[in-house]
């Protein structure tokens, strides 16, 4: 339990990050974003699920 708050921590750090040193580029993806099929964001979430799922596997074993 506790290595899954440091990983939700960490999401925060990153997104924290983003958004405070490029606020601009942040604001113009979330714009694109709408026009981006649902299915190909659907596809890239799952993409990025099992990179997580398999960073995580590797890394802890």
């Amino acid at each position: 339990m506790n290595d899954m708050l440091i990983g939700l921590a960490f999401v925060f750090v990153i997104e924290g990050l983003i958004y405070a040193l490029f606020p601009g580029a942040a604001r113009k993806m979330a714009a694109q974003m709408q026009n981006i099929p649902e299915s190909s964001l659907r596809v890239a979430g799952v993409v990025a699920l099992a990179m997580g799922v398999g960073g995580v596997w590797l890394l802890r074993g």
